[in-house]
């Protein structure tokens, strides 16, 4: 018989909403489409001048429409420089990491086949 104290530890839940979410948001990742979700993410973070738009195309990603995201997406970089994980190249560069909801949306986007 499992003592019923280990049952309630191992149902605890570190993360606090409040705390993921500042002032009271909800970060609604349920139904993701590029052209309402996505991109103004990427038009503001990444598609910008001098960095990933369609002139600049840093290191080769243009991020400024559809095709360069799911590109981006498939070849395995993206979510790995927004998430700042090891290996990869922190993005945006020199700036903070996107927040906790912009880069949820983008994975949930991902997970739900990279509708437009």
């Amino acid at each position: 018989m499992i003592p019923l104290g280990i049952l309630l530890f191992a149902g605890c839940y570190n993360d606090k909403e409040d705390e993921l979410y500042p002032a009271g948001q909800v970060c609604d990742t349920t139904t993701m489409s590029f052209a309402i979700h996505i991109q103004p993410i990427v038009n503001q973070n990444c598609a910008t001048a001098n960095c990933h738009d369609a002139v600049t195309k840093s290191f080769g990603h243009d991020l400024s429409n559809f095709n360069g995201v799911v590109t981006s997406v498939n070849s395995g970089r993206l979510l790995g420089a927004i998430k700042h994980e090891t290996g990869f190249q922190p993005m945006p560069k020199g700036l903070p990491q996107l927040d906790g909801c912009e880069i949820s949306k983008i994975s949930g986007w991902i997970s739900q086949g990279m509708k437009q």
